[in-house]
């Protein structure tokens, strides 16, 4: 058996000691002392917490999802080495054969793992059954919900998560025949009303889709989208880089909703210099630590799940327990992947270690270690 000793994270708190992993990637068990959670952080023992749940994920190191290829596998050794241990691989608004495309090259990487590489747990179909009118970056290909567009795709590689628009014709009478169907659905990328909003919700919606962009704001006689999340939400994601949300913003999502989970939202440039960069059909630039398209809108992030992990404690005052839960816990449960995102026997080893400033040192993926250079 593999063992990691250090500041345990666990769903009961922090202990010192060691967790042990079994031959098949697993934790085996966790032993330790109970130990508060300042003297963890402060101690010389490294601190090891859940790996990092990523739900929305577009490229990273150079790749883009939407080339197909080996692309996804690059995508995730790249985030894996930033301490993302599981992520849904996310395309983009787009015609069918490219979408094809896309799906084609996630077939075996949604499988099995690949080597040094996080797991992906699906893909993240981000549109195209979104509003025309609140594309954000999304390329000009929107168009109401096709089921059998979905289900050529779906069996191409699993589908876990579907973004959509429930103002758009067709589509709010499909979010009850999808959540039954298995696919966990969420409000994005809108201009649907905050009554609009409720109602997807009663009908299965379980989330929201970047929090607070691309969706209707919220104003004092007319909440929005974003006031039907406030108002009613569970889980909604969020882009905590910073720019796509002011540090405000993020605080009221925190007290609202109860599991606010973070995203990235990350592009190819992720990892890379400041340059040009492709995002399905659309190319990007990053620069000034943001990555945007020809006009300014911002275009996805370069965000890192362990940089996300650092805004939450060092920028927003989040004590290390709960940034945890909202980089880990609270996204795999929202997807039902109930063995990942919690440091506890039976759940897979996925494992990130950090000094005291929260810069990663060791990460295990189903109990493997990740090369981090």
């Amino acid at each position: 058996m593999t063992a990691l000793k250090g500041n345990i994270l666990t769903p009961q708190g922090f202990v010192s000691g060691g967790i042990e992993f079994a031959a098949d990637g697993r934790i085996a068990r966790i032993e330790g002392e109970p130990i508060d959670a300042a003297r963890a952080r402060d101690s010389a023992q490294p601190l090891l917490l859940p790996g990092f749940v990523d739900l929305h994920v577009h490229g990273g190191g150079g790749h883009d999802i939407m080339e197909g290829g080996d692309a996804a596998a690059q995508v995730a050794a790249l985030h894996a080495r930033h301490g993302t241990t599981a992520l849904l691989a996310t395309t983009m608004t787009a015609p069918m054969s490219d979408l094809e495309t896309a799906f084609a090259g996630l077939k075996d990487v949604c499988a099995g793992r690949a080597h040094n590489a996080a797991r992906v747990l699906g893909v993240h179909l981000e549109g195209p059954y979104i509003n025309s009118g609140k594309l954000g970056a999304q390329p000009h290909f929107a168009r109401p919900f096709s089921a059998a567009e979905l289900q050529r795709l779906n069996a191409m590689a699993p589908v876990r998560l579907i973004t959509l628009a429930p103002e758009v014709p067709g589509n709010m009478e499909a979010v009850q025949a999808l959540v039954a169907a298995g696919f966990k659905v969420q409000v994005g990328h809108t201009l649907g009303s905050y009554e609009e909003g409720v109602e997807a919700i009663a009908r299965g919606a379980g989330g929201f889709t970047h929090l607070f962009n691309a969706m209707t704001g919220l104003h004092h006689r007319e909440p929005g989208m974003v006031g039907a999340a406030l108002a009613h939400a569970t889980y909604a994601e969020i882009i905590p880089d910073l720019l796509h949300a002011h540090p405000g913003a993020i605080r009221v999502a925190l007290r609202a909703i109860p599991c606010l989970y973070c995203v990235t939202d990350s592009t190819a440039a992720a990892g890379m210099p400041d340059g040009q960069y492709k995002l399905g059909r659309h190319q990007v630039t990053k620069c000034l630590g943001g990555v945007r398209l020809a006009d300014g809108t911002l275009a996805g992030s370069t965000l890192t799940m362990d940089q996300a992990l650092r805004n939450l404690v060092d920028e927003l005052g989040l004590d290390l327990a709960d940034a945890s839960r909202r980089v880990s816990t609270h996204a795999a449960d929202y997807i039902g992947a109930t063995d990942r995102g919690r440091l506890a026997a039976g759940a897979w080893g996925d494992v990130v270690a950090l000094n005291r400033d929260l810069q990663l040192t060791q990460v295990h993926v189903e109990g493997a270690v990740v090369e981090l250079a």
